[in-house]
């Protein structure tokens, strides 16, 4: 990289930190504070950082629209756009006023302690950063050559270390940087590109077919079976962290909406440069299109700012879900294991020891768990092919006041899924060629019809 790209980057990085690190004196002794910014997240707050942590994955969109052009955003954009919606009318305001911490504690509150822990230990799942920080790994080592180990350690320290000290109010004021740098980056990559392409019309006229057709040439059960996955949205945990955060309902609300609309505006942008990648540049590994692409269109320092706000994007997922995981494994499974009369009567300062536990055994088990993937969205598909369906019906009943038999809707859903997907690999192809989402959403809501209703 030029002097001038590891200047920016350079610069990025102590913002970061000095944003992380700033004012956290009031934090530290107040459980609210440290979990849900004391419940006062503003309107603009919480617009950005729900779209900031939205995009941890971006190497990964960028692999799929080099190879499948449109499809990008058919199976990653549409559904979450219509069950955004659909949460944010439905589910959003209930929850700022439930008042629970995180589903998991949700679970706890409604179906009990087993339900809780197993829910946390779903959620624990979901929300790894692990991918995002094997995709940061994989950044660092194209961009500026530092070796992969040391570059998922270096990223992994950063990001959990303001966590550790500010919580999620550290993470709010990260994201209002971050959010600015990932739409300066992208806008410039567009606008280069734009220009390097010369006519824009006829660079995209060389696209293979299949990027122009909206499902990439993908079968229509894979298609639909990606947009259910969308559901996930409903049991999204960083959407409900935000959520009750919130200062009120229609702040919850309202920041949903608006998120929709920047999510579209940012998908586009990302999806004609991904487009524009696979037409402008040669054969290479599709994981580095975004990357390849800046370095083939842009110039030292206008690099520098792109290289920084794709950083910035995945950075700003990696705190979001670095957080969560220690929330959901600190407070939500530890503190529930050991919590006795004694535990409960003692001050609530207490968990947010439970959470700096978690967050120091998570991170750790993020980092092992980044050099064993290999893909970010086959394990997007893989986890929540098997995991949604054991939590999406289970929560939904959660706001209901009737009672329910909720560990067989929960649990079997799971063991199907995952034995879908063991015998599809054994196999070759599917069982009655049916992708693993199917026989588990159907496990589900068959359990709910036989033992659901009325326990």
């Amino acid at each position: 990289m030029h002097w001038l790209d590891l200047s920016v980057l350079g610069l990025y990085v102590l913002g970061l930190l000095g944003l992380g690190f700033y004012r956290i004196k009031n934090t530290v002794d107040n459980p609210s504070e440290y979990i849900l910014a004391g419940r006062k997240l503003s309107l603009p707050g919480f617009i950005i950082t729900l779209v900031a942590t939205w995009y941890g994955g971006i190497l990964g969109i960028g692999e799929n629209t080099y190879l499948y052009g449109l499809q990008t955003w058919l199976i990653f954009g549409l559904p979450y756009y219509i069950f955004a919606f659909i949460f944010a009318f439905f589910i959003a305001g209930r929850i700022n006023q439930l008042k629970s911490i995180s589903i998991p504690d949700q679970f706890h509150h409604r179906f009990g302690k087993t339900a809780g822990i197993i829910s946390a230990l779903y959620i624990l799942i979901l929300s790894s950063p692990a991918p995002y920080i094997l995709s940061i790994g994989i950044l660092i080592q194209f961009a500026i050559g530092i070796p992969f180990g040391l570059s998922l350690i270096i990223s992994t320290c950063i990001s959990l270390s303001y966590i550790w000290a500010g919580g999620f109010k550290a993470i709010v004021r990260t994201d209002y940087y971050q959010f600015s740098l990932m739409f300066v980056g992208f806008i410039l990559l567009l606008i280069y590109s734009i220009q390097f392409s010369g006519n824009v019309s006829e660079t995209f006229k060389s696209l293979p077919n299949n990027h122009l057709n909206i499902t990439g040439g993908a079968s229509i059960q894979y298609i639909l079976a990606w947009f259910f996955i969308g559901l996930w949205t409903f049991i999204d945990p960083g959407f409900y962290q935000r959520c009750a955060a919130a200062k009120s309902p229609k702040t919850a609300r309202n920041g949903i909406l608006i998120s929709i609309a920047i999510w579209f505006v940012f998908d586009m942008i990302t999806l004609i440069t991904g487009m524009f990648a696979k037409a402008l540049l040669t054969s290479g590994d599709p994981l580095f299109a975004y990357p390849r692409l800046g370095a083939l269109v842009l110039p030292p320092l206008a690099y520098g700012f792109f290289i920084t706000g794709l950083l910035a994007t995945i950075m700003s997922t990696i705190d979001s879900l670095g957080f969560i995981n220690a929330i959901t494994f600190g407070r939500d499974i530890l503190w529930r294991i050991q919590s006795t009369s004694k535990l409960k009567e003692e001050s609530e300062h207490n968990t947010i020891h439970f959470v700096r536990k978690g967050l120091t055994v998570t991170g750790f088990i993020a980092l092992a768990l980044a050099f064993m993937i290999p893909s970010v969205v086959k394990l997007w598909y893989v986890i929540g092919s098997i995991l949604v369906p054991g939590l999406v019906i289970p929560f939904l009943l959660s706001f209901s006041k009737k009672t329910y038999s909720i560990l067989p809707i929960m649990i079997y859903p799971v063991i199907i899924g995952l034995i879908w997907t063991i015998l599809g690999k054994i196999l070759g192809e599917y069982p009655l060629n049916l992708e693993p989402f199917y026989p588990g959403i159907l496990t589900s809501i068959l359990m709910y019809g036989l033992k659901g209703k009325n326990g």
